[in-house]
Order: structure tokens, then sequence, then C-alpha cells
């Protein structure tokens, strides 16, 4: 086999940074790591590429290894280089992230790496620089949430105010004004009411309501107002 003269071996992985949501709440999906250095402390899903492996194949087939999930959308969003980020040997990884709905793949996961979902503001100690990974993978996704329909996209068919200003809160990790968000989500004009009200959070109930699908393109720059001060999320 030839080889480039004078060149020395590094290695490339992937890690895979999943997000999900369990109808109230933002959290993160930790495995135990199993192998040294550093084995039985948490860790994100990673893993080296196969020689014959682009490295999308690479994160699909990491994530199903090691948690038992499939069909995860996940996108690439930075490579992790510093020399020193591997005490082992010299390691590339290409980082992958993606916001799932908890409930939808909970019977997927399996028991062997222990998978377990994390609250954001109660996640344990990770290996390497994985703390770093999750931390740029939030400001991705809070600029994502903010420019693309993503969040929508974990809701069901019907849903609450108080749903969706959860769903926001989790994702932008803030308290947003209750009286406030609801207004500048109302005067959005791309929600529908319904007339059945959710009456398990409270006995008063909320309504329920529809996202419009008829002007959601057309108007989906109004969701942006829903953040205040976006500029200090990213």
């Amino acid at each position: 086999m030839q080889e480039y003269p004078g060149q020395q071996r590094i290695l490339v992985a992937v890690d895979c940074i999943i997000f999900g949501f369990d109808g109230w709440n933002i959290k993160l999906l930790l495995v135990e790591r199993n192998l040294e250095p550093e084995v039985g402390k948490w860790s994100l899903m990673g893993g080296f590429i196969h020689p014959s492996e682009s490295p999308e194949d690479a994160a699909n087939r990491v994530l199903e290894e090691r948690t038992g999930l499939k069909n995860v959308y996940m996108e690439q969003f930075r490579v992790f280089g510093k020399p020193d980020r591997d005490p082992v040997e010299r390691t590339l990884s290409i980082a992958y992230f993606a916001l799932i709905d908890i409930q939808k793949y909970e019977k997927q996961l399996t028991s062997e790496n222990h998978p377990e979902w994390f609250l954001l503001d109660e996640m344990p100690e990770m290996v390497f620089d994985h703390a770093e990974m999750v931390k740029l993978a939030k400001k991705q996704l809070r600029y994502k949430a903010a420019l693309h329909p993503i969040l929508f996209q974990l809701l069901p068919q019907r849903f609450t105010i108080p749903q969706l200003q959860a769903l926001y809160e989790g994702v932008y990790q803030t308290q947003f004004d209750d009286r406030n968000f609801s207004r500048k989500l109302l005067s959005t004009g791309l929600l529908v009411k319904l007339a059945e009200k959710d009456k398990q959070s409270s006995k008063k109930g909320a309504f329920y309501y529809r996202l419009d699908p008829s002007n959601y393109e057309e108007k989906f720059e109004k969701f942006l107002n829903l953040v205040p001060n976006p500029d200090k999320f990213f």
C-alpha cells in the first residue's frame, strides 16, 4: 500500500451529542465509557471511524452500538482536535448533534453501556473534552432553534402554550415571562386554538393549540421574537 512519506498516524473518531425532550425538559444522553482510560466514567457516544466508512456512517453505527438508537438524524457541526485531547493517541473527533423526542426513541435504548438521560443543569463530569463539546453543541442548537422550526417537530399535533414555553426554556436554559411569551406567541398568527383543554396540569386547564401550516413558511420569522436578547445565547 502506497503511503505519504514522513507523515505520522492520526486517529479520527466521531462523537454523538444527543439532546432529548421528554415533554417538559431538555436532557442529554450519556453512556458509561467501556474502555481505558477512564473506563466507567460518563461519556458521549464515541468511536473510531473504520477505513471503509464515511463520518456520517460511523456516527450512525457508533450511536446504535453504544445506545441502540437507530434512524436518528444527526447534524455534523464541528471538529475537535487539540493535540492533547486524548491522552492515549493523537485523535481528531468529528462531532454530531441531534435533538429528539425521548418518548419516541425510549424503547430502542439498550442497557449494555448504561445510557442515561441527564438534565442540562445536572450533567455529571465527563471524560476528555466532552463538556466543551456539549457547551458548543448547545449554542448551535439555540442558533438553529431561533432560525428553523426544529422545536415544533418535537411537539405533538396538539400542544399547550406552557408545553411550548417549557421546550424553549429548556433549550435556552432560562426563564421566560409567562404573559410576554404567550402574547408574543399568539401574535404570530401561526397557532390555531382548539376547543379542548389539558386538565392534567391544573384544575383550570390550558387550551390546546395546533400549528397552522397554511402560512407557516411566510410568517415563521415572527417566532424569532419569542427569545428575548437572543445574542447572549450564541
